[in-house]
């Protein structure tokens, strides 16, 4: 007989990002600003990322659209990529994400897609602490995962390689 496995994940809610702690509302601010300079000409869909390190350096990341689309890169792996190259040993603390359409107004948080999901956990896994997420749309609620694996909770890790 089957056993089930129950997958429980606990994400917070803030109404706005005015209801977030000072520090996360500053990284959510530049991920706005990161937003803006995205190429996204093709899906008009810009997205900015921003992760904090334990020194307190702020890591900015867009999406890079090409035309041979599975050439670009979403913003979340623009910015872990470079912390990972100029930074490789400091731990990422928060990573903020923020997501637009420039054909439609969007107000329900964006997540990361199931891609950068995986990037992110691996260097979760790799530092042994959680990167604090906090997502949302152009505006209105923000969401928080304490840990990526709160997004991606079976992780594919080194472990079965």
């Amino acid at each position: 007989m089957a056993k089930k496995i129950i997958i429980k994940t606990e994400l917070e809610v803030f109404e706005s990002i005015s209801e977030l702690p000072s520090s996360i509302q500053n990284l959510m601010n530049k991920a706005h600003e990161a937003r803006e300079n995205a190429y996204a000409p093709y899906s008009h869909f810009k997205v900015g990322a921003t992760l904090l390190l334990e020194s307190g350096e702020i890591i900015p990341g867009n999406n890079q659209e090409n035309a041979a689309y599975p050439s670009g890169l979403c913003a979340e792996r623009v910015a872990i990529y470079h912390a990972g190259a100029v930074y490789p040993s400091q731990k990422i603390v928060s990573l903020a994400i923020t997501a637009r359409s420039l054909k439609k107004v969007i107000t329900d948080p964006i997540p990361p897609c199931g891609a950068c999901r995986q990037a992110l956990v691996e260097y979760e896994i790799k530092q042994d602490s959680n990167i604090e997420t906090y997502f949302m749309g152009e505006s209105g609620k923000v969401i928080k995962a304490s840990s990526i694996k709160d997004l991606l909770p079976l992780v594919f890790n080194k472990e079965y390689l």
